[in-house]
């Protein structure tokens, strides 16, 4: 488990996090996305049909002790992640995309995250000690909605500290992930040793499958192939972390360690994963690019 200093950095770094999630945003950005909305819509859906039903049905079909079945659960119905953008600038895909689908997913997650985990837990048939109350899970992501807040208004009054908040808060969001791997992995190496394929398979695979379904789910909806690449980047890649401070805050002893061990496990693969998608999407956009340019030469 977390020692409660760590807990305590945990929370810190989330508010810092979040608070360059606002700051990468500006009322206009609002407005301008509600004019034209499908794209984030688009990506809603894919972030809160795909990924909570993907950690339900993986725990039922891999036949995961309850513990285990709890965090994959949690992590299926995270928002997306702030790595999620750093991910896309690198793939080549639509940033600006990404930063609204993450903003706004994690705005609307007060509501529908509580609703989620409670609503696939029981259709899990946890319960007793794994039980997670909605009510613990929204006060966490209340609490967090406070510095997204704020860092737009930073963004708004002075842009420079703004973009340096934003920059910070993105990169943190790694720094976060390195931070549990360093500080749980060495403690825990020998229950990583004796932990069985399938709970890999279930740590690994929600976030690939999630990606996979999130390109095809966007295409099929009509979203061109750069749009899709950022909306399967933004499903994939759920907020770990956030998923960690959850987990932390609501059990304790080995409770929690247990059911933080899919949590931890998704943190450390979703970045070797997306990494690998990131430079096979950066190939991909830049063969279309190329294309796209030798058509016009002979145009």
């Amino acid at each position: 488990m977390l020692t409660e200093l760590e807990t305590t950095l945990l929370g810190i770094m989330m508010m810092v996090i979040m608070l360059g999630m606002g700051a990468s945003m500006t009322w206009r950005d609002f407005l301008i996305a509600f004019r034209k909305p499908k794209g984030i819509l688009v990506g809603l859906l894919c972030q809160y049909m795909i990924m909570p039903f993907l950690g339900y049905a993986l725990a039922v079909l891999l036949g995961l002790p309850p513990a285990i079945a709890a965090g994959l659960i949690v992590i299926g119905c995270m928002p997306g992640g702030t790595t999620s953008n750093i991910f896309t600038y690198f793939s080549k895909g639509v940033l600006a995309l990404s930063i609204m689908m993450t903003t706004v997913s994690t705005l609307v997650a007060v509501v529908t995250v509580p609703l989620l985990i409670s609503f696939y837990s029981g259709l899990a048939g946890l319960g007793g000690d794994y039980v997670i109350p909605a009510s613990n899970v929204a006060q966490v992501l209340v609490v967090l909605i406070v510095p997204t807040m704020l860092g737009m208004v930073i963004r708004k009054l002075n842009a420079n500290i703004g973009a340096t908040i934003e920059m910070i808060g993105s990169l943190l969001g790694v720094v976060v992930i390195l931070f549990l791997i360093g500080s749980w992995v060495p403690r825990n190496y020998g229950m990583l040793l004796e932990t069985s394929i399938s709970v890999y398979l279930a740590a690994i695979g929600i976030g690939m499958t999630g990606m996979l379904l999130g390109y095809w789910l966007a295409r099929a909806l009509r979203q061109d192939s750069n749009r899709s690449r950022t909306i399967s980047l933004e499903t994939g890649i759920q907020n770990g972390p956030l998923a960690v401070l959850i987990v932390t805050l609501t059990f304790t002893g080995t409770q929690q360690q247990e059911v933080l061990f899919i949590p931890i496990l998704y943190s450390l693969f979703i970045v070797i994963t997306s990494s690998i998608i990131t430079v096979w999407y950066r190939r991909t956009a830049t063969s279309e690019a190329l294309a796209r340019d030798a058509a016009k030469v002979r145009a």
